[in-house]
């Protein structure tokens, strides 16, 4: 025994190969060899053998690495032209990459760039994946961002918020800032929703009517209120697609543009005198209150006291409806704290490579929070406080010509 073993090593020294290589070539040698009776069995009849009891016929092979201890074996898969055939040594091998599947597309969700995932992989003791080859997996995703983004919208939503964040996103040659819109709202049980997402040029009149139809289209009605800040595209969006509704305009918006009329150091003093127009205890209390803060303001800002009283309607629009939802919808900061999580995510990607990664990872993070609002013990408003909503408005709450 001990002179076979010298004369083995003796004999891969001389083919200029070590042992543990010779292991690997004969461990691929003998599974190339297993696959092969596996499939002449699985057809009826051998290479190039005619039979009467044959099944169907090879196909070529499909190159697959297996990654093992004496290194990566590559092996040639047969391929039938009929039916499916796959190595029952395979399978282990095949349930560990989708559970690396499901590693790489949750550190992706939750914004850990491609480079970080690579080392994640050859933490777990795998070989590292290309950068392509991450967003390759990460692919994956998009039908389920897609199924979710194009879901039904069954069921009335009075509480519509809107807003905008802007990206940085490739377009051929060039980096663009794109607007990342998203649509949230609280249906008539008074549970919160992501309505839906896209990525435009710019938040113009066309771009937001497009947005706002599609989500008509998949269901969004009886809209009362919209939450949004004033910028002038959306604005016209809004008063195009839902008329009968009524427009909210973001109080923290509207106010932080009052203030820049008015000198730093007198800032805060302003802002004061402009808060008690919010605590009062109905809308027409506050409107009185508007007008005497307007009055006192204007002899030395002029300014601020004309865009408060043209403000007025949009400003306080959220009193008209049940006092216990006053706070949330008063402004868009709801959203902001949504687009926060998504910008806290991005940052990490800081250019996304097209439209589509954009919509990939932005999607999976809106999809996270809604299965968390779906999940959350209590509504976002009581059924006693949705009960007391206004009647719809008489128009249609959308309208799709």
């Amino acid at each position: 025994m001990p002179t076979e073993s010298v004369a083995l090593g003796d004999l891969l020294r001389k083919a200029g190969v070590g042992q543990a290589e010779f292991l690997r070539v004969a461990l691929e040698e003998m599974l190339q060899g297993l696959m092969e009776g596996d499939v002449d069995a699985q057809v009826g009849a051998q290479r190039y053998e005619r039979a009467a009891e044959r099944a169907t016929y090879r196909n070529g092979h499909r190159d697959r690495d297996w990654n093992t201890r004496l290194g990566p074996v590559h092996l040639q898969i047969p391929k039938l032209r009929q039916g499916s055939y796959f190595p029952d040594f395979l399978e282990p091998r095949r349930r560990s990459e989708q559970a690396l599947t499901a590693v790489i597309q949750e550190a992706y969700v939750n914004g850990v760039s491609t480079r970080k995932v690579d080392a994640l992989v050859q933490a777990l003791g795998m070989t590292g994946l290309k950068k392509s080859a991450v967003s390759v997996v990460c692919a994956g995703l998009d039908d389920r961002v897609t199924a979710f983004r194009q879901r039904p919208l069954p069921g009335p939503y009075p509480y519509v918020w809107l807003d905008a964040k802007y990206l940085k996103i490739h377009e051929g040659d060039r980096v663009l800032s794109l607007a990342y819109v998203v649509a949230t709202g609280v249906n008539g049980a008074g549970d919160r929703e992501v309505l839906g997402c896209d990525v435009g040029p710019s938040e113009s009149k066309e771009f937001w009517t497009g947005f706002l139809r599609d989500l008509t289209a998949r269901g969004l009605s009886g809209v009362q209120l919209v939450i949004s800040d004033a910028h002038s595209g959306l604005v016209a969006a809004i008063g195009t697609v839902f008329q009968g509704a009524a427009w909210q305009r973001c109080r923290v918006h509207a106010l932080r543009n009052l203030l820049r009329h008015v000198a730093k150091g007198q800032q805060a003093m302003v802002a004061a005198v402009i808060r008690t127009i919010f605590v009062q205890p109905t809308h027409k209390a506050a409107l009185t209150e508007l007008a005497k803060v307007a009055e006192a303001l204007a002899p030395r800002f002029p300014q601020v006291a004309d865009d408060l009283r043209d403000m007025a309607a949009d400003l306080l629009a959220f009193m008209h409806f049940p006092a216990e939802h006053w706070r949330q919808i008063y402004s868009t900061n709801p959203l902001e704290r949504l687009n926060r999580e998504i910008g806290r995510r991005a940052d990490v990607v800081g250019i996304f490579p097209n439209r589509v990664a954009t919509l990939r990872l932005c999607g999976a993070v809106l999809m996270e929070q809604s299965d968390e609002w779906a999940a959350a013990p209590r509504r976002y408003f009581s059924q006693e406080s949705m009960a007391k909503l206004p009647a719809p408005p008489a128009l249609p709450a959308a309208v799709t010509a």
